[in-house]
């Protein structure tokens, strides 16, 4: 028989065409998965992921958005096979066998006993994507991507949570809390942010219209008058941390993570809500990071930051990279890769950024490589009459780019032609004419004058 729509039972994992209302276009109604459901003033209201979306457009909905005609339920888990005829566990899929590893490393799925916020149950150590399962070192970490900086996606499960970074990720566990976004609204300073995904915020505050957090140290409050009362007392204007560079109104601070625990700490926690496939690990000391502000006079107000780590074995220049909604799209996150790379210059090495990278922060790297080897390449005279010359290594050594993000940004411009038994770079009009456009555009640049840094060698340091 036939069950009518309005006695039909929606779960959680049921899939349904939601309508979705779409401000460039007519609305949609693209296929979505129920996550969660609950109950407000008697009426129900349906989380949903919209499935092959950017998870930062799911939302909580009421029961007309949803088309009840096309109701999928979930799947039922097949019976337990038997093991030589007698009841059994099921034989374990390679997908179960990562889960049991991921379990068996405490330390990256556990928050420590000396933060000041509690860990979660299950949700701690999982997330997806943007970092790599790479075990680099064995310790743990906490790393990063962003609206325009840094990360690819790889579909592949890893076979252990990556140990590197300043946001651990893990696409192993992909826990039902984690999944959806727990802050309503953050007010930080002049501006109202609404968080694309889950942070692990104390559960106390999930619940709050509005979560106020002091700008100058990121500590977290409950309400207006309790961020009022923090300001009297808070005697910070900037970050923590030495200001190692300024030019006009923009600065750079460097604060070591084992130093500035607390604030290192709460960074991470506000990035989160900003970064998707990441789980937070308390553990700041590896990670130096570099936070870029605006200046005014009421002080230094947090733009973006990245994260490094003091000793990175694959050369990694970046761990995670964040520049805060109120000021994307403006340039900003293109000032903090550059800035990345003019700390390598005077390191004498050369970076890369924790692969693989988020969406965006693949096309931010991919422009910024494109400009910074553009500007070379357009920049070289002819020598004697002969084509300029220029190897591949040459390159890499002046912009302090990696070898193979040389490579990969060459075949991505198609730039790459084999003619009589060697390699040439070929430079046509199109390529050239936007190149000059877009450097046009390209008003906010770092000036390595105003640099004032000096690296330190963390190795040494460490045996003392």
């Amino acid at each position: 028989p036939v069950i009518p729509e309005d006695q039909v039972e929606i779960v959680e994992g049921c899939r349904l065409p939601v309508l979705r209302k779409n401000q460039e276009h007519e609305d949609e109604w693209p296929l979505a998965e129920i996550l969660s459901v609950k109950e407000v003033s008697g009426r129900k209201l349906y989380y949903v992921h919209y499935i092959d979306f950017n998870k930062r457009l799911d939302e909580w909905v009421t029961s007309d958005r949803l088309d009840m005609k096309k109701l999928q339920f979930p799947k039922k888990e097949a019976k337990t096979p038997t093991k030589n005829g007698l009841p059994g566990s099921r034989p374990s899929s390679p997908e179960r066998e990562v889960k049991r590893k991921v379990e068996t490393v405490p330390l990256a799925t556990q928050v420590s006993p000396a933060t000041p916020v509690p860990s979660l149950p299950s949700s701690n150590g999982t997330a997806r994507r943007l970092i790599p399962a790479q075990p680099g070192r064995k310790r743990k970490a906490n790393c990063g991507g962003t609206d325009e900086d840094s990360q690819d996606s790889s579909d592949g499960i890893p076979s252990a949570p990556r140990m590197t970074g300043s946001l651990v990720s893990d696409r192993s566990h992909d826990d039902i809390v984690t999944r959806m976004k727990n802050i309503e609204c953050i007010e930080l300073g002049r501006h109202r942010l609404k968080p694309w995904y889950f942070s692990p915020y104390p559960q106390e505050l999930t619940t709050l219209p509005i979560l106020y957090l002091c700008e100058f140290c990121l500590k977290y409050l409950k309400s207006l008058k309790c961020l009022q009362r923090h300001l009297t007392k808070c005697n910070l204007r900037h970050p923590p941390g030495n200001e190692i560079y300024r030019k006009g109104t923009i600065s750079f601070f460097e604060i070591d993570g084992r130093k500035n625990k607390t604030y290192s700490q709460n960074l991470c926690l506000l990035a989160k809500c900003f970064l998707d496939h990441k789980t937070l690990y308390y553990d700041t000391d590896p990670f130096l990071f570099y936070v870029m502000t605006e200046y005014d006079s009421k002080g230094f107000h947090i733009v973006g930051y990245f994260s490094k780590e003091k000793e990175s074995t694959e050369d990694y220049n970046v761990a995670c990279i964040l520049t805060l909604p109120p000021y994307q799209r403006r340039g900003y996150g293109k000032l903090l890769i550059e800035f990345s790379y003019e700390l390598s210059k005077v390191e004498g090495k050369t970076g890369t950024p924790e692969k693989p990278l988020s969406d965006l922060g693949l096309l931010s790297y991919r422009s910024y490589w494109s400009q910074t080897i553009l500007e070379i390449l357009m920049d070289l005279k002819p020598d004697n009459g002969e084509r300029p010359q220029i190897t591949i290594n040459e390159i890499s050594e002046i912009t302090s780019v990696k070898k193979e993000d040389v490579i990969s940004t060459l075949q991505y411009l198609n730039l790459i032609n084999y003619y009589k038994g060697q390699y040439i770079l070929t430079l046509s009009e199109d390529i050239v004419e936007g190149h000059e456009r877009a450097m046009q555009k390209r008003h906010l640049r770092i000036d390595p004058k105003c640099l004032h840094f000096t690296p330190k060698d963390w190795s040494k340091r460490g045996k003392w």
